[in-house]
């Protein structure tokens, strides 16, 4: 469960884990606190992974349709080139690719909202493209009707975030980026604003999708923190380190080792020390948690309660991580809403992740695929 995300420097391995029982038909409130257990304090080091029985699971799964979630981010496009090479140019020492395909996928926050969607739960999607051809490709990959897209706000002067990957014979051989990553103008982050206040007291999650593409601003995080709170509507942002100041009072923060050794100024040198680094960040935020995520060695969650688990990696076979973050958090989202609890969240998003990163590309699972993967788990 790993998800490769090179972005200005922000970049790592980056997924996504939960909070306490959130909103949903028939759950309680957002924002509740699991009551402290078996887990360790900070001083005894971690608890032993934790786990869910088939009977809450299957619950869990069928109330993912009663589940509403906003998702907020950076929207990008993904394309991909797929060939064959056989030779190399005589023009240089690199490669001859034939092309044979060219697909497109939403990317970003839009690869979250279509997780989401395609996980059996309802989503609402908000965020800025370019005034370009790129834009109208990635609302064509979405397929978006018109009364869906009012959250869809269009920048005329930057371009829609394009990353562009070339694969050759299953093999990812180069990426190229078409960006822009400045703040998007102040008009668009009130529009923004406003779309998130119309829909908020029916929302049972936000997700915050920060790619460092310029969609999420201090002044945006500023007034959607304390506003969803108010409202106990739960917020969960996969982060990015140069943003962390920006991230006060939301709910989750979900960096990866290495987001979040740099975040907290320290090095992580085993399992007690990343459990230390977690929760110096929880406490720097005031969040309710932070999932730190650790690729091939899983997971390690760090509560309010001041308990810690880890919960290993799930993936039998990683094709391609590009992606699995977004995979995670959405579905980490759907589990909130469906009432499961912080623990049991990250446990049915830790397997997600680990089908996506059994599927090449960008990936959008399954309810099936996902049922499976946990049947087949814990046999």
């Amino acid at each position: 469960m790993v998800e490769a995300r090179g972005r200005n420097g922000c970049g790592g391995i980056a997924l996504a884990k939960a909070l306490s029982k959130p909103r949903g038909r028939g759950s309680p409130r957002a924002g509740t606190r699991a009551p402290a257990s078996r887990g360790s304090s900070p001083d005894c080091g971690p608890e032993a992974g934790p786990t869910i029985t088939p009977t809450r699971l299957e619950r869990y799964l069928r109330r993912f349709s009663s589940g509403n979630v906003l998702v907020l981010g950076d929207l990008m496009l993904d394309r991909y080139i797929w060939g064959a090479t056989t030779r190399l140019s005589p023009e240089a020492p690199v490669p001859v690719l034939h092309v044979e395909r060219e697909s497109l996928q939403p990317g970003g926050a839009a690869n979250v909202y279509n997780n989401i969607l395609s996980l059996g739960g309802r989503a609402l999607l908000c965020g800025v493209i370019g005034a370009d051809d790129a834009g109208q490709a990635l609302i064509g990959a979405l397929r978006l009707h018109q009364h869906h897209r009012p959250g869809i706000l269009v920048d005329p002067t930057r371009p829609t975030t394009q990353k562009t990957r070339v694969v050759a014979h299953r093999q990812h051989v180069v990426r190229y980026d078409i960006e822009q990553c400045h703040d998007v103008p102040h008009t668009c982050t009130r529009s923004m604003m406003r779309y998130i206040e119309t829909h908020l007291t029916s929302l049972s999650c936000i997700v915050v999708s920060d790619y460092c593409k310029g969609a999420i601003t201090s002044s945006l995080m500023a007034r959607l923190a304390p506003l969803a709170r108010t409202h106990r509507v739960p917020v969960l942002v996969d982060p990015k380190v140069a943003h962390v100041p920006y991230y006060q009072g939301v709910t989750i923060i979900t960096p990866n080792h290495l987001e979040a050794e740099q975040a907290a100024g320290r090095t992580a040198r085993d399992d007690a020390s990343i459990h230390d680094i977690g929760h110096h960040l929880r406490t720097q935020l005031g969040c309710d948690a932070v999932l730190v995520t650790r690729g091939e060695q899983g997971i390690s969650l760090c509560e309010a309660t001041g308990q810690s688990w880890h919960i290993r990696a799930r993936a039998r076979e990683v094709y391609d991580v590009t992606g699995a973050g977004d995979t995670l958090v959405g579905t980490l989202a759907l589990a909130i809403s469906a009432g499961a609890s912080i623990r049991e969240s990250a446990v049915i998003a830790n397997h997600a992740a680990g089908v996506a990163v059994g599927m090449l590309g960008t990936a959008a699972i399954t309810i099936m695929q996902l049922r499976e993967a946990m049947r087949r788990d814990r046999h």
